[in-house]
Formats: structure tokens, sequence, C-alpha cells
């Protein structure tokens, strides 16, 4: 069975009746089990039949033929439904399957994925060929369909035209548009983009927001044009407005914005005792804030703030599951359903000891499987970089007087640049650092300084970033060029340089976006990476998310892309990249 529509075929079907007629043996069977069934919103009692990848019978009967069945005895231990992310972006380094992996071990066993860097990497057929084969893996994979790139790209034409954003709105596996980054421009009077929402309204899908700050009146235009959701609440206040709205709102526990806890105190303390219309997202975080999982932690943080026990759990599964229309394939224990299932020691915590994923083990009794898929990315043409061109003396030529300037993990500000930025180094009296970004292609360039970033540190040299492009930042012009021709021997990745040495690098040979190993190495890396730039004068949060939000026209005030220095509220390009 494909989880984008093609349902199984009545041959399997009539295998499933067999096995409730006692004609075939079920696989897995969970006897004396307590399980959470979110549509009476109850615990109950019963037996839970597996055959492959689907649930075939919840009730009080045991399968009378049971060789090659594994039964288990579920006393003492309660299941609930697989867990559901919202609103995945599976690119943050890892990559769709090391994350699916990941947050499989912890319960969350269905992703729903932001399709931005698959967009900006492969053509479409290409790209549809790699979601066909992630289907295969034991965690549901579905997909956005975007309307923008969140940055300005010179080549962003070629995969957001209405001929590709329509594919991919029609594709089975895509289940919403967005998210809707460029709200500005919609409400500005862009008939194209409004056309590109209707179409998405006409496929019956869902449309995603991203609104944050928006007031009634702006949240009240954008739901008339077709705007199903919103994510961007920073608070109970904007949680509540959205949800009077008639919005279906996500609260984010995020690396950047780790905002469940006060989002939950203030919606109960208003009173809120309906929460069919609230789910979680953690937005796709840096891999260190997810240690300890993902949908796990939040339904946690839920259960302590004091939401009822069974809306805690619902919000993670059938409220994502019935807002999206896959009520009858996720998000439940019941005859039907996907083979998602987690296994718990106690009612009130949410992180299972054993895990089922399409009727497959992803953990057990606390005991990891070995994965039954594995990505084969070079078919792909997803791999190492190569470069055929040299970073030259000219190409760390620094005149401009504008800066951008730090103000938090987020926002950047313009700045006039008053120190000497014509030398081979900066002092370290100053958290000014030279700011390169660098076409992948080698054909232009943006030369400015970062002010915030660091006030030490040799080099920072990133392949990792919103365009795909590369960014260098540092005080000194030698080690930058380190940094740059140790990059290029390990085909792309991020590296650090300080003083004539490296001191750190990840390998990003997957298209030079996204790590071939587990997150887990991952964690290990990022950790090690924060703690050398925290040495070097860095103060902020993430790092990583700072390298991509370099690019991102969504967030304010001034950003470097493709075709220059942007005023991300005008649109005008303050300074033009050059040509090399």
């Amino acid at each position: 069975m494909l989880e984008h529509g093609q349902f199984w075929r009545n041959k399997e079907l009539r295998e499933h009746i067999a096995v409730v007629d006692n004609k075939i043996t079920p696989h897995i069977v969970f006897k004396n089990s307590t399980y959470l069934n979110v549509y009476t919103k109850r615990w109950e009692k019963g037996n839970v039949w597996i055959y492959k990848d689907r649930i075939v019978y919840v009730g009080e009967r045991l399968p009378e033929k049971t060789d090659g069945c594994e039964i288990i005895d579920c006393t003492g231990q309660y299941l609930v439904p697989g867990y559901i992310e919202p609103h995945a972006h599976p690119f943050q380094l890892y990559n769709p399957e090391s994350l699916a992996y990941f947050a499989a071990k912890y319960g969350t066993t269905t992703l729903i994925n932001d399709n931005l860097r698959i967009i900006s990497l492969l053509d479409t057929d290409t790209a549809f060929r790699l979601i066909e084969d992630l289907h295969e893996l034991p965690v549901s994979s579905f997909w956005w369909g975007r309307y923008d790139s969140q940055t300005i790209m010179r080549d962003e034409e070629a995969f957001l035209n209405t001929d590709e954003v329509l594919s991919w709105l029609s594709h089975p596996s895509v289940i919403q548009g967005g998210e809707l980054t460029s709200w500005p421009q919609l409400l500005a009077g862009d008939d194209r983009l409004l056309y590109w929402l209707q179409e998405t309204k006409r496929h019956h899908k869902r449309i995603e927001g991203h609104f944050p700050g928006a007031s009634e009146n702006t949240l009240t235009k954008l739901k008339l044009l077709g705007a199903s959701a919103d994510h961007e609440a920073l608070d109970g206040e904007e949680a509540l407005r959205r949800l009077r709205l008639g919005y279906h709102v996500t609260l984010r526990h995020s690396s950047i914005r780790p905002d469940l806890p006060v989002l939950l105190d203030d919606l109960l303390a208003e009173g809120i005792d309906a929460f069919d219309q609230l789910t979680y997202t953690t937005d796709g975080p840096t891999s260190t804030f997810i240690e300890k999982g993902l949908i796990n932690v939040c339904i946690e943080i839920a259960i302590k703030k004091g939401v009822p026990l069974i809306d805690a759990y619902r919000m993670a599964t059938y409220n994502v599951a019935k807002y999206y229309g896959l009520d009858e394939l996720i998000g439940g224990i019941a005859p039907g359903r996907l083979a998602h299932i987690n296994l718990l020691y106690e009612k009130d915590d949410p992180t299972p000891l054993s895990v089922l994923a399409k009727g497959k083990w992803i953990i057990k009794d606390g005991i990891e499987c070995t994965p039954t898929k594995k990505i084969n990315w070079k078919q792909y043409g997803i791999e190492p970089l190569s470069f055929d061109w040299e970073l030259t003396e000219d190409d760390l030529q620094f005149s401009i007087p504008v800066g951008l300037h730090m103000h938090n993990d987020v926002i950047l500000k313009p700045y006039a640049v008053e120190i000497d930025i014509t030398a081979s180094n900066l002092g370290t009296d100053n958290n000014d650092a030279f700011l390169l970004l660098l076409d992948r292609e080698g054909t232009w360039r943006v030369n400015t300084v970062l002010r915030g970033f660091t006030r030490e540190l040799g080099a920072l040299c990133s392949t990792f970033s919103t365009t795909n492009d590369i960014i260098l930042i540092g005080k000194c012009k030698a080690d930058m060029q380190l940094a740059w021709r140790r990059m290029k021997e390990i085909g792309g990745g991020i590296v650090v340089v300080h003083k004539g040495k490296v001191l750190f690098e990840l390998p990003l040979s997957l298209a030079g976006a996204m790590y071939d190993g587990s997150i887990e190495t991952l964690i290990e890396k990022e950790y090690e990476l924060k703690n050398i730039l925290i040495d070097a004068g860095y103060e902020f949060k993430d790092p990583v998310y700072n390298l991509l939000f370099l690019s991102s026209v969504h967030l304010p005030y001034i950003r470097v892309t493709p075709k220059g220095i942007i005023d991300v509220m005008t649109r005008e390009t303050i300074v033009p990249a050059n040509m090399r």
C-alpha cells in the first residue's frame, strides 16, 4: 500500500478479510492491550491484530491460527497511535531518510515534509521518483507544495513556475500548499499566486500559512484568500486570534522558537477546553534540539502543563489526520489504519519503549532494530559536490559600505560600515566579519560585512544555505581561502578554520546540503561546531539556522541573495551581485 492514494489492491483486501475470518494468520497480535481509542476518547481493552502493514482487527477475539504469529502480551503497557509531525523541514543538515528513522525511534511515525530543498536540487520527475522511494520506508511521508523559495533566486522561475507548482499540487503525496511566506505579495495583488492557491483548493488540499505577528485584519484577508492553518503564533493571544477566525492552529516548539510551554500556559489561562483545532510541530529543528525526540517531547510538555491526557495525545495523532483527511489511514488504532503503534510504559509518558511503523519494528523493548530500507541517493544525482573553478584574491575584495547586523537569530538590519574592510584581516576589537555569498557555479558573488556572528573566528565556509550557494564568513582572508579549499576536498559541507588550522569539518556529501549519516552523530557534530563558535564570540542560539536565514527574504529587514543585498520590505536591491 502506498500512502499517497493508491490503496491496497483487491487481492490484499481479500487477504485482510481472510485474516479476520481466521483463514490467514496475522503477523503480530497485541493481546491484553489497553489502547487509546481516539474516536471515543477513552482508554479501552482489546486485542490488536496486524497483517503486514495494516491493522485488521481490534476487539475481544484472539486469532485461531497463530503459527508464525508474533504474540505480544501487553499487560501493563499502553498502546497509542504513532505520532504525526505536520510541519517537517527534513533538510536541516539531516536528510529525509535519517530524520524519518530518528523520529520513529521516539514514536513519530508520520512526517509531512517541506519540498523546498528537493525542488531546488532536482527536476520534477526525479523528485517524484525520490518521493516514491521514500514511501518504501516504514515511516509515512507526505509533502507540501511550495509557492515560493523564501529568497530571491536568479533561476527561481525554472522550478517555481505555474507548470511546476501545479505538478506538485496535483501529486497524490502532496497534501497541502505552502508554507505561504509570500503572503505580502498575495495581499499586494499577485494574481498568479492567488491562482495557485485556487488550484490548491480545487484539489481539495490545505494551505499552510506563515503569518508571524499578523493582525486580525490581515488574518481575515488571508482566510478569505484560502489560508487553512498557521503555525506562527508566538503567544496564546495570537493562537486564540487564529482559532476564533477558524484557522487550524499548530503550536510550535522549535530550536528557534521553543514556544509551546508559553502557548499552552496562555491558552489554558484563557479557559480553552476545546483542543480539536490544535496540533504540535517542531518546525524543522536543528538536531541538537531533538536529542530526546520530536512530537513525543511536545506531548510531554502538554501533559505537564495540564492539557487533558487524551487531548494531549489526540493533538499529535487524530487531530492532524482529521485535518488533512487522512483519518482513515493514520492517527488511530482501528481496523483499516496503517500499523503505526507506540507501546508506552505509562499513560503519561509519551516516549515509547517499542515502536511499530507500517507493521515493522523500529525499536522493540528499547532496542533499535536494523532499518529495512536504505535510500540510494546517487541514483538521484545527490552526491558530493565538485568544483571546476577557484576562489581568487579578487573574490575577497570588500569595499561596500553597507553591512548586515545580526540583532538576534532571525532579524538582520542594515548598518553603515565604519571600519576599514579593505585589509586582509579584521580586528578582534569588534564583531564585524567579512561575508561572501558565492555562486555554486562560480558566476557571481556578493561581498559585504556581517556584524554579530563572531569576534575572533578566522573563517567558516558552508555549502549549506537557503540558495544552495556558498557562504564564507570570517575575520581573516587567508583562513577563508583555506576553509574554501578544505570544503572542496570534502565535497561540500561546513568547515571552520582559525589561524591556519582546520578546527572543524562536517562533510555534507548529499549535494552539499545534507549529512549522510545518523542524527546521533550529527548531534555531536553540531555541539562541537557551536562550542567552537561560542569560543570565538558567537552569542546567539542556532548557527545552523543563522546560515539559512542570511538569504531568507520572508524575515526582516535585509538579506544577502544571489541578486545582491535586498531590502526585504521594499524588495529593492541595495547592492547588486558582482559577476565574476
